[in-house]
């Protein structure tokens, strides 16, 4: 094919480009529109539930479905949450708590799942951001609760047990951890300051390359790139994100010792949400210490089929060597053999809450 022509074709594919995203510009305006028109429905029903997680989970599910290619699964979801996450700002622009400051992990958690048109307001710690949802301060909070290297984040689990809120949703990111810092070379890092989780997961990492540098332990590790955006010895272990946000330079990048390091986060609020079909159900038990009551806790699970997909264990902080179960298992909880097996456990336990019933995270933790 001559050069000419390889011009003509180049320029007929643009042109078709043109065409194809006035079509999407249109189709977007039109689906603003009805979006709008939702608002003013609910609106006139006195309603407030602008935002209905199990909705978006069934919207997700069927971009899935007929998804062919060329582009990814993960990449039309990404686009689509987007869009659905504009036309909601829209509606009513939601305000979701996190653990801040800006740069961290659970910020890109909130991004994730709710799509970036929504206020995220950052707090200083875990408790904060359950105050928030509960004075309705904010719709939804979104707070990490297990790493895949490190384990639960105890705080979170803690603030569960007094708190009148609901899990809604779940969210897994894939964590890369970057070192981020003003010096030019390794051999000028004096300090090194992250979330304690964070520190731990580049252990061997740090050991390895910074061996003897002292190690600042600090709420989250955009708060750390925060505190040493402004020296010049000093380096955070944080997000790309943080990197931009503080302008601060990546020395080295993926320092965390396990390449698939993953955190959990959990979406709270006040929605009991609807079943989707394809759910988790998290529970706190409490039991009476008596021989075999873990086992007779258990059981029903296993003689229903459920899968049980998690379990954990804190001090209840009622008497010594007392403690409160975190229990996740498949399902909703207005499932059949879900329901009967809340039932037996309840029968057993001193104290049975359900913490929420909500959609599984969509998606790889790496999308």
């Amino acid at each position: 094919m001559s050069s000419q022509s390889d011009d003509q074709a180049l320029a007929s594919a643009r042109r078709q480009i043109d065409e194809l995203d006035q079509r999407l510009q249109a189709l977007l305006a039109e689906r603003a529109e009805v979006a709008l028109n939702v608002a003013r429905i609910k609106q006139a029903q006195g309603r407030t539930d602008f935002y209905r997680p199990e909705r978006e989970a069934d919207v997700l599910k069927r971009v899935a479905e007929r998804n062919h290619g060329p582009l990814d699964d993960a990449a039309v979801m990404r686009i689509m949450r987007e869009i659905m996450s504009a036309c909601l700002a829209l509606e009513s622009p939601l305000q979701v708590a996190y653990l801040g400051p800006e740069g961290t992990y659970t910020q890109a958690a909130v991004y994730k799942h709710f799509g970036h048109a929504v206020n995220a307001i950052p707090r200083t710690a875990i408790d904060e951001i359950f105050r928030e949802v509960e004075a309705g301060n904010a719709q939804f909070g979104v707070v990490p609760v297990e790493n895949s290297t490190e384990g639960v984040v105890t705080h979170t689990l803690d603030q569960l047990v007094g708190s009148p809120l609901s899990i809604c949703g779940e969210v897994a990111l894939a964590v890369h951890h970057h070192l981020l810092s003003h010096a030019d070379q390794l051999a000028g890092i004096q300090r090194v300051v992250a979330h304690a989780q964070a520190l731990a997961q580049c252990r061997h990492w740090l050991d390895t390359n910074l061996p003897g540098v002292v190690r600042e332990a600090v709420s989250s590790n955009g708060e750390a790139a925060r505190r040493v955006a402004g020296e010049t010895h000093a380096a955070a272990i944080a997000a790309r994100a943080a990197s931009d946000f503080y302008h601060l330079p990546i020395v080295a990048s993926n320092i965390e010792d396990e390449p698939n390091n993953t955190t959990r986060f959990l979406v709270i609020g006040r929605q009991q949400v609807p079943s989707t079909g394809n759910d988790m159900t998290s529970l706190l038990v409490s039991i009476r210490n008596s021989p075999g009551m873990l086992y007779r806790l258990l059981a029903p699970a296993a003689d229903a089929g459920v899968d049980l997909t998690r379990i954990e264990s804190r001090p209840s902080r009622r008497q010594a060597w007392d403690y409160n179960f975190f229990i996740d298992i498949e399902g909703h909880a207005s499932d059949v053999p879900v329901r009967q097996v809340i039932d037996a456990i309840q029968r057993e336990a001193a104290l049975l809450k359900v913490l929420g019933s909500y959609p599984r995270a969509v998606g790889r933790a790496d999308d």
